[in-house]
């Protein structure tokens, strides 16, 4: 197998020499080999978003390693990375330019990790891959190309963010609690989609979930923090067969603390 992501003994800590120091990744070693879809979860202040955050460079750990794909990106800034990096955040206009059509937007995110010219036109040939690339989506955007993409509904709208995200396909994909600002239903058909493309794409990807139950179901792998460290780590036969009761029990069993399933859903 072939690791793309690495993590070798990772800290990280806020505020440090102050009495509100928080060391909140604690010596996270984590191997995320191809094609692997983590699913990661945890209560509030477990360090879900800080070690999404030092795998994208918007956080320079303080001690330990990161490597992408073999190479040391520890001291590497976010936009050094983003060329292999995608990435689908919670707000929903954070991946999109409001004003710009969805060709336009799609335009920009095919440039990823290219060097940009001053305009941007789309050509024929990429309008074609556009479309064809939306109609994965199964929401009809195909079709209106021209529209700008303020106008577009929420659930619309991070569609179209996680296909600009994977449009080139990145070496990971990081999914920050995505569907978070969604509605239930809404929420469900992005998880969908996001499994869909994953598949279809053979992508490597790390996904937080505030839910349980979304957490299980998706992805190939499961991920537990608490208290900045890994408590459970599961995958293949045993994932598929979890339940939220039997994820309940591995978390109290391996932290020694007892937690119930609103703690972790609401963290």
């Amino acid at each position: 197998m072939t690791a793309i992501l690495e993590l070798k003994t990772i800290h990280k800590s806020f505020e440090v020499g102050t009495v509100n120091e928080n060391h909140v990744l604690k010596g996270i070693d984590l191997t995320i080999e191809k094609e692997e879809f983590v699913t990661i979860i945890g209560g509030n202040g477990a360090g879900k978003s800080t070690l999404l955050n030092s795998v994208a460079g918007t956080y320079v750990v303080d001690e330990g390693a990161v490597f992408l794909d073999g190479k040391d990106v520890t001291y590497k800034r976010t936009n050094e990375r983003a060329k292999d990096i995608g990435r689908v955040f919670q707000d929903t206009k954070m991946g999109t330019a409001t004003r710009l059509t969805i060709e336009e937007n799609l335009a920009v995110a095919f440039k990823r990790g290219k060097k940009r010219g001053l305009t941007l036109g789309v050509k024929d040939k990429q309008r074609e891959l556009f479309k064809e690339q939306l109609k994965l989506l199964e929401l009809g955007l195909e079709d209106r190309l021209k529209m700008e993409v303020g106008l577009l509904s929420g659930g619309q709208r991070q569609a179209l963010t996680l296909l600009m995200a994977t449009i080139v396909p990145p070496k990971l994909l990081l999914l920050d609690e995505h569907t978070a600002a969604l509605d239930p239903k809404t929420s469900q058909m992005v998880l969908k989609l996001t499994d869909k493309i994953v598949r279809e794409k053979k992508l490597t990807a790390l996904m937080i979930t505030h839910n349980m139950e979304d957490a299980i179901k998706h992805g190939t792998r499961l991920i537990m923090l608490h208290n900045g460290k890994i408590v459970v780590d599961i995958s293949g036969e045993k994932k598929k067969e979890l339940t939220v009761p039997d994820l309940l029990a591995l978390f109290q069993k391996n932290s020694g603390e007892t937690v119930t399933e609103d703690v972790l859903i609401l963290g």
